[in-house]
């Protein structure tokens, strides 16, 4: 592993740690390596063989997903012999009228809207990279867009909710899980295992490199 630290009197060569917001020099890092803050050894960075394709990949693969976890069964409720299948597009309708629309709009876009931007986002960026050829026009605006929305894409958060509802309602009915719940599973188990692959500062040193001047 490697660890870097000092400061120069450029600003275009400065990395800030997003722990502690110690200043870097930003490194030349080997593939397989890490930089780490000198302070409080977060990863600044840890560019990883082939991570551009890998990602495009998973994020195919979370687009899949997404659709079979929006219009699949998500989970079955039976009482007393009476049965009732709900997938997330029905739990997004069922709050579509009234004062609750609001809540309707922002369950689909954290849960939906927003996952998907992401996941499209991160194609449109990293495709042409992975390929071998300069960015798709505007890559850099709309990787920071991606990255701005981020903190808002909640399908992992709706999964814990429904795990912890669960449990409550398991006492009440008899619950069966549907194939919408194993594709969302899927998702943030995706989800974790692409921003594992992601280098955000290589990935701006990549975009300036191969930018047209």
């Amino acid at each position: 592993m490697a660890y870097y630290g000092g400061m120069t009197d450029s600003l275009s060569d400065l990395i800030a740690c997003p722990k502690c917001d110690a200043l870097h020099r930003v490194p030349d890092v080997d593939i397989g390596a890490q930089a780490r803050c000198v302070r409080c050894g977060t990863v600044l960075m840890a560019p990883k063989d082939g991570a551009m394709t890998r990602i495009v990949m998973l994020s195919v693969t979370a687009l899949i997903l997404m659709v079979a976890a929006v219009f699949f069964p998500f989970l079955e409720l039976s009482v007393q012999g009476l049965g009732r299948k709900s997938s997330v597009f029905d739990a997004v309708l069922a709050f579509s009228d009234g004062l609750m629309l609001p809540l309707s709009v922002a369950v689909a876009a954290l849960i939906v809207v927003l996952p998907v931007f992401r996941f499209v986002a991160l194609i449109y960026v990293f495709a042409p990279m992975a390929l071998g050829w300069t960015p798709a026009p505007r890559a850099k605006t709309v990787f920071k867009l991606a990255e701005s929305v981020r903190p808002w894409a909640m399908a992992e958060i709706f999964i814990i909710g429904v795990a912890v509802a669960l449990v409550k309602v398991a006492g009440l009915a008899q619950v069966t899980l549907g194939p919408a719940f194993w594709a969302f599973v899927g998702l943030v188990i995706i989800t974790v295992l692409k921003d594992n692959f992601m280098c955000r500062v290589t990935v701006w040193q990549t975009l300036n490199a191969r930018s047209p001047s």
